[in-house]
């Protein structure tokens, strides 16, 4: 069985990623098509590595308070054609990294640290980033509250909260 066309399947995949709780007959009945083709597109698209993987985006602020994230700047002397891309497989190795970016600009990674507390980001950044042979420097931003994630508004906070002086 064939995939549905191109035009279908971005319009599969926004739907899946805007709520990737939809049953195929759910969106079968959303692409108008049937189920079973849905289902084969699907695994199509998971076998490409398109669909990467489902995952519910959580506000962990409101659940608990006993972590923290961080945005780590990672700039590195690449050697060779393929510097780059070992030094991303050696940083996303490990646990506590949650996301890795390839950058252009001053900086050549953008790393997504979380962890228990400061002092444990911190010595996870000098004992497992740092000593890395090709790091020259990195840049540490302790995250303070989002706002929105993935195009998600996380914080419903839309009224102005000040004291009202006058009527």
């Amino acid at each position: 069985m064939i995939p549905i066309e191109q035009k279908k399947q971005k319009e599969l995949l926004r739907l899946i990623e805007e709520n990737c709780r939809l049953t195929p007959t759910e969106l079968a009945v959303l692409i108008d098509e049937p189920e079973a083709v849905i289902q084969e597109t699907i695994r199509f698209l998971e076998q490409e590595k398109i669909i990467c993987g489902y995952r519910g985006l959580i506000n962990w602020e409101k659940f608990e308070d006993d972590w923290v994230e961080a945005i780590v700047e990672i700039r590195v002397t690449a050697q060779g054609t393929a510097g780059y891309q070992s030094v991303a497989e050696e940083i996303k190795r490990f646990p506590q990294v949650e996301t890795v970016y390839f950058l252009s600009g001053p900086y050549d990674f953008l790393v997504m640290l979380r962890g228990k507390n400061i002092k444990e980001i911190s010595n996870f950044i000098s004992n497992h980033l740092a000593p890395i042979d090709v790091v020259q420097s990195t840049r540490t931003h302790f995250t303070l509250k989002k706002y929105k994630d993935w195009g998600l508004v996380l914080d419903d906070h839309d009224q102005d909260e000040r004291i009202k002086v006058s009527p």
